[in-house]
């Protein structure tokens, strides 16, 4: 297994339609301002957050149980920025839609830019065969409030390509999260 370079995955954008929409090239400047890059990099993908965010709440002074998740939990926000209240966190969705090949599985990780502000994105891995959004999470780790932008860089995408196919893929177990469109929240 190997991480792929960037000359991968343009190719595989291009014949696999792996990432849509598609960015080339490391996106630094979006008309005369700086941005959070995003976009193709030496050996990974910057993808982007859109601006449908869920922030979490404790107002409904709910508990936290996966199996029995209370959508209530959270505040639906439709902004160009999403302001995550210290020592919480907030639901967000790629900007890209991803198609992952049967032979490859993908990490995500953070951006320093966010990290070193104290925001922690999370993301599970992408499994072969895995389609959609991507659910991401930030968590402020702060006691300040913290400032997610819309449509700028938030994570970096590093693809592993196996010499073999895996047996079954998330396709195959028919997995929950399959097709994912919008922010995902927990299901059992």
């Amino acid at each position: 297994m190997a991480i792929k370079s960037d000359q991968w995955i343009r190719r595989m954008a291009s014949q696999h339609q792996m990432i849509e929409p598609f960015e080339p090239l490391q996106v630094k400047q979006y008309q005369d301002k700086k941005i959070i890059s995003y976009g193709t990099s030496s050996y990974g993908y910057d993808i982007r957050c859109a601006g449908e965010f869920k922030i979490f709440t404790n107002i409904n002074s709910a508990i936290v149980d996966p199996k029995h998740f209370c959508a209530t939990s959270f505040v639906d926000v439709n902004a160009e920025v999403c302001i995550i209240p210290p020592n919480s966190f907030a639901l967000a969705r790629s900007v890209e839609y991803m198609r992952i090949p049967r032979n490859v599985l993908v990490v995500c990780v953070g951006k320093s830019t966010y990290a070193r502000c104290g925001i922690i994105v999370n993301v599970t891995p992408l499994e072969p065969e895995w389609e959609g959004h991507i659910t991401l999470e930030f968590s402020n780790t702060t006691p300040l409030p913290a400032k997610i932008y819309a449509h700028e860089g938030v994570a970096q995408l590093l693809f592993l390509e196996s010499d073999e196919v895996c047996k079954t893929s998330y396709l195959d177990r028919s997995g929950k999260y399959q097709g994912q469109k919008g922010v995902t929240l927990p299901m059992t």
